[in-house]
Order: structure tokens, then C-alpha cells, then sequence
């Protein structure tokens, strides 16, 4: 398996962000990638640099309007009096208001769902790069190789197609699978972040050719609160090609791996071409965001259940949070991935 990855993303590191009413160190920091970039490195997998395949295939997802905010919009900010460095909402449109605004204070809000994205100098080129990453690490797969790691920061898979949220700007695994889609009849995607991917399942929801399978936190009482369910079955089209699996607060590894054997199934009855994997390390239990108690050995077992399944697979790098076990995690899964082949 070879690995793509770039230094770009360290253009992009906020200071801080605000959750619980409160300013907090920002989690997503360019350290995270250091600590995985040094553990394939160290591992001995072969590293390469993304290609750039310029914007069309991200403008497949992601529409114009939202992209010339993410280009431009930090400009248009600091032209306010006493604005702050980085672009941060402090109101939202709401389920009863959508119309979209010119002023930027009401388009940041429009355009990005919460304060855990802010957006500052570096946030642009890194998020492109970021998904360069995937697409190149696609690239691999599509041309024959049997799997490839896309080590992507800043992730993507709470970013819907016009829409930054949860540290996501840019949908690196939606724009991936769109891309394999221009040779591919079906792809599938099978998240396994600590939290529901909420924008690729609504860049998906109302699509057959993209089966979209998620097990995650409850999201009753976790992010993204407002998605994931289990009742979430896709709509028109696309309905029966959205499964759900929400995993109880503390789910270990025999509970987690039981569980995941029903994404399994719909995977094997759904019969992709290729499969990608949104990869989380933060299922981890001592991962500072999560709510899973996921072990280093469990993460090893994952990945050797996801391998066994003989697809050709694209594992596009998603959270996971500094500590101690987070590079373990991800050798472990890799590792256990490439043992099933």
C-alpha cells in the first residue's frame, strides 16, 4: 500500500475554536498529521506527493458559490471594522430561514456550520491539497493498485456540498468517489470516524450508485447531533443506500466488530467496484473527542475485517485526536489491513 500525503495542510493551523461556550485549543492542528506522516514513514511505506488535478473534479461536488466563499471569503471579512483574523460565524440561517446573503457576516453563517471551522489564511490552500490528496490516492486504486492511504488534513466528511463543518472544508471522500465514479458503475463508503459523516451522507442521500455506511457515537448525545440516525435511510432515488449504525457511549472492540458485520453485509449485497474507507482514529478510547473505547487491538481487527472483504480500497485519512495511541492506531489498522489480502 502506498501512502500520498503533503505538508500544505500545515498552512492551516487556528489557534483556538469555540465548543461548550468556551475558547479551547483548536484539536485539529497540524501535529495530528506530523504523528501519522511519522509512523508510515518510520513503518517504511513508500510516501508520495499529490497530483494536482485542478478543480474540476472538487466543483463535482462542491458548487460554485460555496468555493468562491471558501477562495474569498476571509477578504471580504477583513474589510469589516475590528474584524478578527480568522472567519468565524456567530449566527446561522436556521430551520426556518434560507435565504442566502451578501453580506459576509451572513454568509460565513450561511456557509459554515459551526465555530469548530474556522477559516484563515492557510484554511483554502490546505483544504485543495488536502483533497488533491485523496484524489491522487484514488488515482492508484483506479489504475489497478489494490489499496492506497490518502493521509489528508484538513479531513472532510462533515463538509456537505456547500456547507464546512466539524473541522471539515472540503469532502475529500465524496470528491474521491465521485472521481471513481467516472470508471466505476457503484462505489461504496464505509465510515468508521467516531462521528457520523453527515456531509458525505448528504452529498449522497437521494443517490443509488453510492452506497454510504456509518457506524458512530449516538448521535443523541454527540456530534453532529443532528444526523446519523439510524431511521436515516437515503430518500428518492438513493433510498436503501444510507445505513446507519449508531454505537452506544463506550462500545468496545467485540461490540463495535459485531456491529460493523451489518455495513458488511449491505456492502456485499450492494457489490461496488470499489469500496473507500472514511478512516477515524478517534473511536480510540483515549482519544480526547470520542465517546468509543476502541483499542489499539481492535483498530488492527477492523482493519483486517475491512480487508477481508477483497475490495479494491481507498482509505482516506478522517479525525482522530493527539494521543498517546493515536499512531499505534494507525499502524494497527493498516497493518491489519494488509495481513487479510
Amino acid at each position: 500500500m502506498r501512502v500520498v500525503h503533503s505538508t500544505a495542510h500545515e498552512a492551516h493551523d487556528p489557534a483556538d475554536f469555540v465548543i461548550t461556550g468556551r475558547s479551547a485549543p483548536f484539536p485539529e492542528c497540524p501535529e495530528r498529521a506530523h504523528r501519522l506522516f511519522a509512523a508510515v514513514e518510520k513503518a517504511g511505506y513508500e510516501i508520495l506527493p499529490p497530483q494536482d488535478h485542478g478543480m474540476g473534479p472538487i466543483a463535482a461536488v462542491h458548487p460554485a458559490d460555496y468555493l468562491e466563499f471558501l477562495e474569498h471569503g476571509l477578504d471580504e471579512w477583513r474589510q469589516l471594522p475590528d474584524s478578527s483574523p480568522v472567519l468565524i460565524p456567530h449566527l446561522h440561517p436556521g430551520r426556518h430561514m434560507q435565504a442566502r446573503p451578501e453580506a459576509i457576516v451572513g454568509k460565513v453563517g450561511y456557509y459554515v456550520a459551526g465555530t469548530s471551522c474556522p477559516i484563515g489564511t492557510g484554511t483554502w490552500p490546505a483544504a485543495v491539497a488536502s483533497a488533491q490528496i485523496a484524489l491522487t490516492a484514488a488515482d492508484l486504486v483506479l489504475a489497478g493498485e489494490d489499496a492506497a492511504y490518502a493521509l489528508c488534513r484538513p479531513p472532510g466528511h462533515h463538509a456537505f456540498s456547500d456547507l464546512a463543518g466539524g473541522f471539515c472544508y472540503l469532502n475529500n471522500v465524496a470528491i474521491a468517489a465521485q472521481h471513481m465514479r467516472g470508471q466505476a458503475d457503484r462505489v461504496a463508503i464505509l465510515d468508521v470516524d467516531v462521528h457520523h459523516g453527515n456531509g458525505t451522507q448528504g452529498i449522497f442521500y437521494e443517490r443509488a450508485d453510492v452506497l454510504f455506511c456509518s457506524l458512530h457515537g449516538d448521535p443523541s448525545i454527540f456530534y453532529p447531533f443532528y444526523a446519523g440516525y439510524a431511521d436515516e435511510r437515503g430518500s428518492g432515488a438513493g433510498e436503501g443506500y444510507n445505513l446507519n449504525l449508531p454505537q452506544a457511549k463506550g462500545t468496545g472492540d467485540d461490540d463495535y466488530l459485531n456491529a460493523m458485520a451489518a455495513a458488511f453485509a449491505a456492502i456485499k449485497d450492494f457489490a461496488p467496484d470499489y469500496l473507500l474507507v472514511s478512516l477515524g482514529l478517534d473511536t480510540q478510547e483515549n482519544d480526547p473527542l470520542g465517546i468509543l473505547s476502541i483499542t489499539t487491538n481492535g483498530f488492527s481487527r477492523m482493519g483486517g475485517a475491512i480487508g477481508a472483504l477483497g475490495l479494491p480500497s481507498l482509505i482516506v485519512q478522517e479525525g482522530g485526536y493527539l494521543c498517546d495511541e493515536m499512531a499505534d492506531n494507525l499502524l494497527a489498522f493498516l497493518g491489519g489491513f494488509e495481513a487479510s489480502r
